[in-house]
């Protein structure tokens, strides 16, 4: 201990040469001066510590205006000494400072490094790795509120594919798939892109770009397009095959503004410049709707359209276009449909007017033969019930009885009799099925589940969904695989499986209860007794 306390009055040393070297680092690394300076105490202490032993708790620091550098080992007072490098009792720390006190921590100066090589090296590398650290931190403050943005950088390097651009303050990478396609780069070459996602890594913070992200399209028509930037036009939806085609939707808050139009520019200026940026990337510039059946016409676009026909509940569109319009409307490998699906959100199917009619005239002659085998009537009337739009059986059998007489040609008695077949048809249906799901050996709470008709109860079964955790446990489309085709949407399938998870809460609310104590319930039974 006296060797290493000997030299004090060398235990303070100036340096003012690294205050110089913390302003360079500061500047060139965009880090705060205090943080290289404190990366230069932990990289001397590291070289003391080697130096006089791990053991010492020996600290260091750098006078931020002289550059002076204090070297010392501390020592804890403590009532019993466990670690001698760290620690001595009262009585010897009085020794040196008669008002020294428990828990105060007195300080050995100790005389100034020599750095050897392998001490300054590790110094150097414990530097190194602070300020590197340091500036990841400070990259990572910078952008994590900058996602959204589009940025521009310049390519330092190009590794497996993966471009890692330098943004001046920071560097991103630009991965091979967030690239578009057939697109190269090498470097030197200016970059725009999407900061897609800033995130903390084991390897530190990393910003990650995109040039296929759908947004990008959009950023980039807000910087070409004032009217946009300004709010008057706004991008509803975007919807891109990078490289290839894209479809963007927009919409004007001013009733006198045509939306399309200052898209394009004076003879296309303003979108040419955006499909430059995009490697020729062609695009269709449409007028948002919030009706979805205008809107899905729209996004068709070019193609022409016949009729549309919306099942809102399963978010499926049916468009019928002529025959010579089916190639265009689809798309070169689907694209003009894809694309149009992405962007309205809507599932599209395409017919031919062609197809449209023989598929229509299959579905009457198909419910028509229904009616006719359920209700034993002739062809004229199920034509007729198929013709006001009645589909099932059940819809005959629980119609008002109004509705059913004021079909042409039918008369009161006739509409009664029509509605008392198909009671008793769906009942005889209904019993058939419930002896059958009995055989099957079905939960009756099951049966009880509501939406679930009788036949797809029968399905479960077949399908060995025979209690209530086992419908619980399905998915919603496999409860549309096991369901008779066209008996259930997603949607229902989804709240029926909801509806069956029910008592899993109820069971965990009962088991979270807890149970009354045992001398509360005895006196409430004696109370009683007295009473």
């Amino acid at each position: 201990m006296k060797r290493m306390a000997a030299d004090t009055s060398s235990a303070v040393h100036a340096r003012p040469e690294l205050l110089q070297v913390a302003d360079t680092v500061a500047r060139d690394k965009s880090i705060d001066r205090d943080e290289v300076l404190e990366a230069m105490e932990q990289a001397i202490q590291k070289a003391a510590r080697s130096k006089y032993g791990h053991e010492h708790d020996i600290r260091v620091y750098i006078d931020r205006v002289s550059g002076e550098i204090s070297l010392a080992r501390y020592l804890e007072v403590v009532e019993v000494v466990e670690v001698e490098a760290t620690q001595l009792t009262l009585e010897q720390a009085r020794r040196r400072k008669p008002d020294a006190e428990l828990g105060e921590f007195l300080a050995d100066p100790l005389p100034p490094i020599d750095f050897g090589r392998i001490a300054a090296q590790t110094a150097k590398q414990v530097i190194v790795h602070k300020v590197r650290e340091a500036e990841r931190r400070r990259q990572y403050e910078e952008f994590k509120d900058r996602i959204g943005e589009v940025v521009n950088g310049m390519v330092k390097r190009v590794e497996f594919g993966n471009v890692v651009v330098d943004l001046s303050r920071a560097e991103a990478v630009l991965r091979r798939e967030e690239t578009i396609p057939r697109e190269h780069f090498n470097v030197g070459d200016r970059v725009r892109a999407y900061v897609m996602d800033v995130r903390e890594e084991p390897r530190g913070p990393q910003v990650f770009l995109s040039r296929t992200h759908p947004q990008f399209m959009a950023k980039l028509f807000a910087q070409e397009v004032p009217e946009i930037y300004d709010g008057i036009i706004e991008i509803k939806a975007v919807a891109r095959d990078p490289g290839s085609r894209a479809k963007i939707a927009v919409l004007s808050h001013d009733s006198g503004m045509d939306p399309v139009g200052p898209c394009i520019g004076m003879r296309g200026s303003r979108v040419q410049a955006v499909v430059g940026e995009l490697q020729g990337e062609k695009i269709d510039i449409i007028q948002w709707s919030a009706d979805p059946a205008t809107f899905i016409v729209n996004g068709l676009a070019p193609a022409e359209v016949a009729k549309v026909v919306l099942d809102e509940e399963a978010s499926r569109i049916e468009v019928v276009v002529p025959d010579d319009q089916l190639s265009l409307a689809i798309g070169r490998r689907g694209q003009n449909v894809r694309l149009a699906s992405q962007l309205t959100g809507w599932d599209i199917d395409i017919l031919t007017e062609d197809e449209e009619s023989q598929r229509r005239n299959e579905e009457f002659r198909t419910r028509s033969q229904a009616f006719i085998d359920a209700l034993n009537v002739d062809d004229v009337i199920a034509h007729l019930l198929v013709t006001e739009g009645f589909s099932t059986v059940e819809e005959v059998a629980f119609v008002p009885i109004e509705e059913l007489a004021d079909i042409e040609g039918f008369e009161l008695e006739l509409a009664e009799e029509l509605k008392t077949r198909a009671q008793t048809y769906v009942e005889a249906r209904d019993e058939t099925f419930k002896r059958r799901r009995v055989e099957l050996g079905v939960a009756d709470e099951v049966a009880a589940v509501e939406g679930l008709k009788p036949a797809i109860v029968v399905a479960l079964g077949e399908h060995g969904v025979k209690t209530l955790d086992d419908l619980a446990d399905l998915a919603g489309d496999e409860l549309l695989e096991y369901a008779p085709a066209g008996s259930l949407s997603l949607e229902k399938a989804n709240e029926i499986i909801m509806a069956a998870r029910a008592h899993w809460f109820e069971d965990e609310t009962a088991a979270e209860q807890p149970a009354a104590p045992a001398t509360e319930a005895v006196s409430s039974t004696a109370a009683q007794t007295n009473g």
